[in-house]
């Protein structure tokens, strides 16, 4: 007799797997994963998605914030603390979207590197030679593949901190220094900032792209 488990056994094994997650006690997490159904290849398709789709929305964020940024310093009257408060918010959430990005990227890299090891230890266990070759060159194919992709998301990744440190001193200079002076001698780092952030949404844009192609052979494969 199939007995399904109910909705809150499913979320008590949902509650378990988030807490084995967050003490960083892998192995057990993906053993967990494993029991029911969710092979490392398919988590790590799964935490691609979300790295990509975590800097699509860093992307999306660092363009709003920029258009904050312009508005300020193109000030033509009103309320200064109004238009601070607007752009400390986007710097903070800013902020939040660049912490899921890192995040991300990091779970892609953990399970990446257990699906790999064991690839290459279960090679050994093939008493086929064929059969033994064959799943190599698709461990060579996918680790081509997969360095591709990794090396597009670090530098996608690395491309945030010096955009994140510049917002920050702006919102800190303005915090103390609120006045139309003040914005206006902000104007001389707009260009900067534009192309700061122009060269990091290039690279998001590069490793959605290589995320994407990941995907969609590994989908394929399937």
């Amino acid at each position: 007799m199939n007995i399904r488990p109910t909705q809150r056994t499913l979320n008590s094994w949902l509650t378990c797997l988030i807490v084995i997650s967050l003490t960083g006690c892998q192995s057990v997490y993906y053993e967990a994963m494993e029991k029911i159904g969710y092979h490392k290849r398919d988590l790590l398709i799964s935490d691609v998605e979300k790295a990509r789709d975590a800097q699509a929305d860093a992307k999306e964020q660092f363009k709003s914030a920029l258009d904050r940024f312009t508005s300020v310093l193109n000030f033509k009257g009103g309320d200064l603390q109004e238009k601070y408060d607007k752009l400390n918010a986007e710097y903070e959430e800013s902020e939040v979207k660049a912490q899921a990005v890192h995040e991300r990227v990091a779970s892609v890299e953990d399970v990446s590197e257990a699906l790999f090891t064991e690839w290459k230890t279960e090679l050994e266990e093939y008493s086929n030679a064929s059969l033994r070759r064959t799943s190599q060159r698709k461990l060579d194919q996918t680790q081509k593949q997969y360095s591709q992709l990794i090396k597009a998301m670090k530098r996608a990744e690395k491309k945030m901190d010096p955009v994140m440190s510049a917002f920050k001193d702006q919102v800190l200079f303005l915090k103390h220094n609120l006045n139309a002076k003040a914005i206006a001698s902000l104007k001389n780092e707009l260009v900067a900032v534009e192309s700061d952030i122009s060269s990091l949404i290039k690279e998001m844009e590069a490793s959605i792209k290589e995320a994407d192609s990941f995907i969609s052979t590994m989908a394929k494969e399937e």
